[in-house]
């Protein structure tokens, strides 16, 4: 693993400390150690330590951390210091309530459009006013408006040709929530979030107390 791309836990991290060192910055506080932070957030101070190290040298020793600089460092490693354009796939019920998502249009994230094969649902737009498009315009969508990430809100059997439209529109980021397997492309990257994967963990584990096994 080169220094260029470390694991996709440790950015993962980031992320979590990015929304830590946003809590802090509203709250006032103008720097913090790493010990502070995994006690203030029930983090692993040297897992801190480690993942930043892998993107630069960002605190001072006997110091600590400048919240805002580091802050602000994070937002850059994590390529959020400028727009990215999503489109979403499916104007249902998971579609539109991704639409309306504050954390999608805000911070670097801004949904264009969402699109659909139902005819009754184009020309709609969902609460926070993100119009429904004809699923026939993906290619025209994603080409003027510079999408980047695809976000795949339909059902198993349609995720594949949903992907692979995206793809072949140009997007190189997809962020799938149906409850299947894509096939991917090369160069292409995938996130699914399934949560009956989750659900499953979950129970797994309780099993084990019943069990007796923990």
């Amino acid at each position: 693993m080169s220094r260029n791309q470390p694991p996709e836990n440790t950015t993962g991290r980031l992320s979590v400390y990015l929304r830590c060192l946003s809590f802090l910055e509203e709250a006032g506080q103008q720097t913090v150690s790493s010990q502070e932070l995994a006690e203030r957030f029930h983090l692993n101070s040297a897992q801190i330590r480690k993942d930043l190290a892998c993107f630069g040298e960002f605190g001072t020793r006997g110091v600590g951390y400048n919240v805002t600089r580091l802050k602000e460092q994070l937002v850059q490693t994590l390529g959020i210091d400028r727009k990215r354009n999503v489109l979403i796939v499916g104007a249902g019920n998971l579609g539109m309530a991704l639409a309306d998502y504050r954390g999608f249009n805000h911070a670097g994230f801004e949904i264009v459009a969402l699109v659909d094969v139902d005819a009754e649902k184009v020309g709609r737009a969902s609460r926070s006013g993100i119009p429904v498009l004809s699923y026939t315009r993906i290619a025209e969508i994603v080409r003027e408006n510079a999408v980047e990430i695809g976000v795949i809100a339909v059902t198993p059997e349609s995720a594949q040709d949903v992907h692979d439209a995206l793809v072949d529109a140009g997007v190189l980021a997809v962020l799938n929530f149906a409850p299947v397997q894509i096939r991917t492309q090369q160069r292409v990257k995938v996130k699914t979030v399934d949560l009956r994967i989750n659900l499953e963990s979950l129970s797994f584990f309780l099993k084990n107390i019943e069990d007796g096994g923990i």
